[in-house]
């Protein structure tokens, strides 16, 4: 969906399937394959943005910029129901929503804005690769800790407990040594 000058919305999903075949070379807009996150630069399997279930709108930028900024549209606002994103994988979902509830408003829309650019174009650029890393960052998994890990983790809280150990009894001395006996 577009916005523009306070018009009613029409569906423009052209636009964004231009930009995800610009961003994605040729690929299959509703497969799933692997790629590397351009912030990320790890490995992910992740399932395509699709744009038919995309709202983008667009309004004023704030900040400088002159007459320019106080009558272009530049500022691209991007936002999809998480919960019917279908082309998510469901544990992802979840995570996207654990790890992004300040981003979702009460309907469960993910928003996603951005004015970083003077142009149109870019700040939707800019909205499809954060979405993009949401999703990415959501899908990694937790890495399983090696033997090595455990035995360093192990020798840290064994050296914690016994400093904490140490302490409470400086601490018993000292309190010990300002009793007075009256006998």
């Amino acid at each position: 969906m577009l916005r523009l000058f306070g018009l009613k919305p029409c569906v423009v999903p052209t636009q964004i399937k231009a930009v995800l075949h610009h961003q994605y070379m040729n690929a299959e807009l509703d497969a799933t394959n692997i790629f590397t996150s351009i912030r990320k630069r790890t490995p992910i399997v992740i399932a395509f943005i699709c744009p038919d279930r995309l709202t983008v709108t667009y309004s004023r930028s704030s900040g400088p910029g002159g007459q320019h900024v106080n009558k272009v549209n530049t500022k691209a606002e991007i936002r999809f129901h998480v919960q019917t994103a279908d082309w998510i994988p469901d544990d992802v979902r979840n995570k996207i929503i654990i790890q992004n509830k300040n981003r979702i408003n009460k309907v469960g829309e993910l928003l996603v804005t951005s004015e970083a650019s003077r142009s149109q174009q870019q700040n939707l650029n800019d909205c499809l690769q954060k979405i993009q890393d949401i999703i990415a960052e959501a899908s990694q998994k937790p890495h399983e800790p090696t033997e090595e890990d455990i035995a360093i983790r192990r020798a840290r809280l064994d050296y914690m407990n016994k400093e904490r150990l140490k302490q409470k009894k400086i601490h018993s001395v000292i309190k010990q040594s300002r009793k007075v006996d009256f006998d």
